[in-house]
């Protein structure tokens, strides 16, 4: 029995994501070393730019309006020639349009920085380069690949997880953040997977659910049960108080700890979704985390998703290498293989029973305790 939809589509997704690959590999091939080399040391002059353009919210303030950059730079409280200067080096990059002589408009990139904007990415944009972020990479890289410790600790004295419980701001942007992952993943993990098979998704790790809430609204007679730590369901609690989306009446809310305890199953028509949240712990908390979820599975038939990126044995392509190194960047996680996963399950007594192949940089990894083998 599988779980796979759209199989085809799949495939041809994975073909496109490989020819992909291939074309971001033509800079290195085509552009003489020395000067690659500097367009790569340099990176970071854009990514700061970004963010500027991010903080100031330049895109909402376009909308759908060409502006000269002083008047942009009027609106958002800025040096009209800087303002300029800025917007030239994104437009050069292919962020935003200059129409005429400084003058400039949204494009199909900037776009996705409209703070109204369904799939927007500005959060993701604020978060990774916010000073809490950013400060790691730039001050404490070296000295974590020296000692194998993540560099946020070294900046902030405490991993990026435990620094979350107590700045609320900063914890309130990184939820903000992942609910824009979306916009990045798409909607297949709804889409590519069949949850028709199940009654209750319990989202283990889910935020705001929005993940949950995409698939409730493909499957009318599914409900959710969102787990996740007791600050983190007191925002979701009282943001879906104030606003108002279809499907998000079957979402229920509980505050947990998957280090600890984890709801129990009630039947085979539960299923366990864990997105994006075993990267982000070292191996044996992985492996205290799958027996928590085998236990809490027992003999119900229960099945457990695991929404991850697989990393290929050799040749990851630069995706999947940079998310390796944020995951180092700020906790004890990582990136795994297939290899590494397989061994993480049989230690914790689990079967993999099926890897999901989506339309994404994503795989679904389907789990039942052994017992059920």
């Amino acid at each position: 029995m599988s779980y796979q939809m759209n199989s085809g589509t799949v495939r041809r997704f994975a073909k496109i994501m490989k020819f992909g690959a291939w074309l971001q590999a033509i800079p290195n091939k085509l552009t003489p070393p020395p000067f690659r080399l500097m367009q790569i040391g340099s990176a970071f002059w854009q990514s700061r730019a970004l963010y500027v353009a991010a903080r100031l919210d330049i895109a909402t303030v376009l909308g759908d309006e060409a502006l000269d950059a002083g008047v942009i730079a009027v609106r958002v409280a800025a040096n009209a020639d800087a303002t300029g200067r800025l917007l030239r080096l994104l437009a050069a990059i292919g962020v935003f349009l200059e129409t005429a002589p400084q003058v400039f408009q949204n494009n199909k990139i900037s776009a996705f920085l409209l703070t109204d904007h369904p799939n927007g990415v500005r959060a993701m944009i604020l978060m990774h380069n916010s000073d809490a972020m950013s400060r790691p990479w730039f001050e404490c890289l070296e000295q974590g690949v020296r000692g194998g410790v993540p560099p946020f600790q070294l900046s902030h004295g405490e991993e990026l997880f435990a620094y979350l419980d107590h700045h609320a701001d900063f914890d309130s942007l990184f939820s903000a953040a992942m609910d824009s992952v979306e916009a990045l993943t798409g909607d297949s993990f709804a889409t590519d997977f069949n949850w028709g098979k199940f009654e209750r998704i319990i989202d283990v790790g889910g935020s705001r659910g929005t993940k949950s809430l995409a698939i409730l609204k493909r499957h009318p007679d599914l409900t959710a049960l969102v787990v996740d730590r007791p600050q983190v369901i007191i925002e979701a609690e009282i943001y879906w108080a104030n606003h108002d989306s279809s499907g998000a009446e079957r979402l229920q809310f509980q505050a947990g700890d998957l280090l600890d305890s984890i709801p129990s199953a009630r039947s085979e028509k539960d299923i366990y979704l864990l997105s994006a949240v075993l990267h982000g712990f070292d191996n044996d908390s992985c492996i205290t985390i799958l027996r928590n979820l085998a236990n809490a599975c027992g003999r119900t038939g229960a099945r457990i998703a695991l929404l991850e990126m697989v990393l290929p044995e050799v040749g990851a392509d630069i995706a999947g290498a940079s998310f390796d190194m944020q995951m180092f960047m700020g906790s004890r996680g990582r990136e795994r293989t297939l290899k590494e996963w397989t061994t993480l399950f049989d230690l914790a007594n689990i079967t993999l029973e099926e890897v999901v192949g989506l339309q994404s940089f994503g795989s679904i990894l389907v789990l039942h305790p052994k017992r059920l083998a």
